[in-house]
């Protein structure tokens, strides 16, 4: 075992050592699923072990109030389905391209950022988002930051945010920081920049970058950088959901489940040629039970829920695939699998141990899709090539719901209106623009009144200072008078 591998199990004995000692912080525990990436993950704990020059005790340190801070923030359970949407949309913050270093960029469009316009705890739960999922889609990968402050003023610079930004990469994200890019920062804001400086670590303040339009090729390829920048690609911004999808990898010999975010229209995006799956005509392939909700009750030591599947055809073999959008909350057993034609198979559904289920089932969502065969002998490989095309696939929604609650009306609450036009999700969307809207409404109207009573001190201090500046020359011609006045009678005598 080499010197680092060792260290590396080293800090993992002694978390769980503390952990045994002393118990968690919080009494719920722990997340489940930072649980197993202590257990599983070397790559995690040495990204610890590293951003602390392999100090054990300080990354152990780190470790624990990262896990700390991870539960208590609900960093495991943030989507694009639990943030605010319009925050995502607006091309203020994003992930695109990278560095020279093959690093990604975490883009801030300063320009369109305005201080108190947004709602600052939503918009960490959006940051926190863009950096686990630029952590998932890097492997764990370091990333950059790219300030890009062309044409911003003072009122784009917010303080706290950049000081929140730093904070997780000291704090939270070990050594997950490559370069903080800062193109064309206007002078007025070197003095703001010199109490960011303040904040880094020492070692971290080499990685600051100043660049503009000719000296961003050091560190951004034209091909990889902007137009806006200078550079060659003439990328728009637009958001695109996370598509990871449990079942498409393979990794020795199984079906490597993934977390998935699935949205409408568009569950599959990656077209792959295919001769063993069939076009889906107007006819249902596979009937589930339950309809929309699944229920989960206690089942000894376990709390579960099962979904009954069945393929209604006659002639036809079905590939079916089931998605969550909390995989790390769930157990799905089998998540995949073949439906020969009139089969019936019942799918075990099990909560995780670690997780309240009374305050957060009711957010977790399943997708329950399928695909008519050919070849009802395709190999794993055959089958993720087939779930990767855009053949159209048959899908089935379904909430969850707490069994241990007597009272169902949440439940038929969620089944009326789900069989409304608008539906659940488009009234969140709605209510979510609409308090949005007020808020903005009322800064703006907040500024407005603001700017009248400036307006109303500056004409104020403009009339003094005009009678002041007419006392002042009815003085001087006064006395000028009297010399004059003076010098005569002086000249007569």
């Amino acid at each position: 075992m080499d010197t680092h591998a060792k260290m590396i199990s080293d800090l993992r004995d002694r978390f769980f050592k503390k952990l045994d000692d002393e118990g968690p912080p919080d009494s719920r525990g722990f997340h489940a699923a930072d649980i197993a990436r202590v257990k599983n993950s070397n790559d995690w704990l040495k990204r610890f072990l590293e951003h602390h020059e392999f100090n054990e005790q300080e990354a152990l340190n780190m470790l624990w109030e990262t896990c700390t801070w991870r539960k208590k923030f609900g960093t495991n359970d943030i989507t694009e389905d639990n943030v605010r949407r319009d925050y995502l949309e607006d091309g203020v913050i994003f992930g695109f391209s990278k560095d020279k270093d093959g690093k990604k960029l975490f883009i801030i469009k300063s320009k369109l950022y305005v201080k108190g316009a947004k709602d600052f705890p939503e918009l960490q739960r959006c940051i926190v988002y863009w950096f686990e999922r630029l952590e998932r889609e890097g492997n764990g990968n370091q990333i950059s930051i790219f300030f890009d402050m062309a044409e911003a003023g003072i009122s784009n610079v917010d303080m706290e945010l950049t000081k929140y930004l730093i904070g997780l990469f000291k704090s939270y994200y070990p050594n997950f920081l490559n370069y903080i890019i800062i193109f064309e920062m206007p002078w007025v804001l070197n003095a703001a920049f010199k109490i960011i400086k303040s904040w880094l670590p020492a070692k971290a303040v080499p990685k600051i970058k100043f660049v503009n339009k000719s000296s961003l090729k050091d560190y951004v390829n034209p091909n990889d950088a902007l137009k806006c920048w200078g550079g060659n690609n003439d990328y728009v911004f637009k958001f695109i959901s996370e598509e990871q999808t449990n079942g498409d990898g393979i990794m020795n010999g199984k079906l490597d489940n993934k977390k998935v975010h699935f949205v409408d229209n568009s569950p599959l995006m990656e077209q792959s040629p295919t001769s063993i799956g069939d076009q889906i005509n107007e006819e249902q392939l596979l009937s589930i039970e339950p309809t929309e909700i699944i229920t989960f009750n206690k089942d000894g030591n376990d709390i579960a829920g099962t979904i009954s599947l069945k393929n209604i055809t006659t002639d036809k073999s079905l590939s079916y695939k089931i998605k969550t959008t909390s995989p790390e909350k769930f157990r799905v057993r089998p998540s995949t699998g073949i439906l020969q034609p009139s089969e019936q198979r019942n799918i075990m559904v099990v909560l995780q141990s670690g997780y309240n289920i009374r305050s957060q089932l009711y957010n977790d969502r399943f997708l329950v899709m399928c695909l008519p065969l050919k070849n009802t002998s395709a190999t794993a490989q055959e089958l993720g090539a087939l779930w990767k095309s855009e053949k159209p696939t048959e899908m089935h929604r379904l909430r969850c719901c707490d069994g241990t609650i007597e009272n169902n009306d949440i439940q038929k609450s969620y089944s009326v209106l789900s069989s409304t036009a608008v539906g659940h999700d488009r009234i969140d969307a709605f209510s979510s623009k609409i308090n949005y809207l007020e808020k903005y409404n009322k800064s703006i109207y907040n500024e407005v009144v603001t700017i009248k009573y400036m307006l109303l001190f500056s004409i104020m201090l403009i009339i003094l200072l005009a009678i002041f500046m007419g006392y002042i020359l009815q003085v001087d011609i006064k006395n000028l008078t009297d010399q004059q006045k003076s010098c005569r009678i002086s000249h007569e005598i």
